[in-house]
C-alpha cells in the first residue's frame, strides 16, 4: 500500500498491483517530485504513462489538476487503477486506457496534456525510446520520467533520490 501525501486525498491509501512486474514509486521521490511541479498541476490536463497503481495521476488529481488519463497494459495493475478510481470517487476526473504507453505516446498531439508523467520498466529501452519520441513530438509542456540513476537521460533537470532518479523535460 502507497499513501497520497498532499492535497484533497491526503493520507488516502492506494492499492498496489498483486505482481513483482510493478515498482512503485518511492513516496520520498514523489514528495520531492511534486514539489518541483507544483505551480503547474492545478488545473492541469495529466497524463500517468505505464500508470501502475496510479500513485502519480492520483497524487496530481489530489493537487488539484482537471483530469488524469492513466494508461496500463498490465492486468494486474488495470484491476487496481479500477480500484483506486472508484475508492477516491474520481471516475469523472480520470480516465484508463488499457495500451501500451509507447503506442499510446505515439498517437498524441502535440501539447494535448500540461503535465506527463512515466514510470517505465527499468530494464529495457523504454525510457530512452519515450524521451525521443516526445523529442519529435512534445506532447505536454512539462514530460517528466523516472528512471535509475545510473542510466543518465538527457534532458533540463534531473534531480537523484538514491538509486533512482526523475527527469523533467520541457516542451520547447
Amino acid at each position: 500500500m502507497i499513501r497520497i501525501i498532499a492535497g484533497e486525498f491526503k493520507g488516502r491509501r492506494l492499492q498496489t498491483p498483486a505482481t513483482d512486474k510493478v515498482r512503485p514509486t518511492a513516496d520520498r521521490v514523489r514528495e520531492a517530485w511534486f514539489s518541483i511541479l507544483q505551480r503547474s498541476i492545478q488545473g492541469a490536463r495529466v497524463l500517468d504513462l505505464f500508470a501502475g497503481s496510479g500513485a502519480l495521476g492520483f497524487e496530481a488529481l489530489s493537487r488539484g489538476a482537471a483530469s488524469a488519463d492513466f494508461v496500463e497494459l498490465h492486468r494486474f495493475a488495470l484491476a487496481t487503477l479500477k480500484a483506486n478510481v472508484k475508492t477516491l470517487k474520481v471516475d469523472d476526473r480520470a480516465a484508463i486506457h488499457r495500451a501500451d504507453a509507447l503506442r499510446f505516446a505515439e498517437r498524441l498531439h502535440p501539447g494535448q496534456y500540461d503535465v506527463a508523467f512515466a514510470d517505465p520498466p527499468y530494464a529495457g529501452q523504454e525510457a530512452a525510446r519515450l524521451v525521443a519520441l516526445f523529442r519529435l513530438n512534445a506532447f505536454a509542456r512539462i514530460f517528466s520520467i523516472e528512471h535509475p540513476a545510473d542510466q543518465p537521460i538527457p534532458g533540463d533537470d534531473t534531480r537523484r533520490y538514491g538509486d533512482t532518479a526523475v527527469t523533467f523535460i520541457y516542451a520547447p
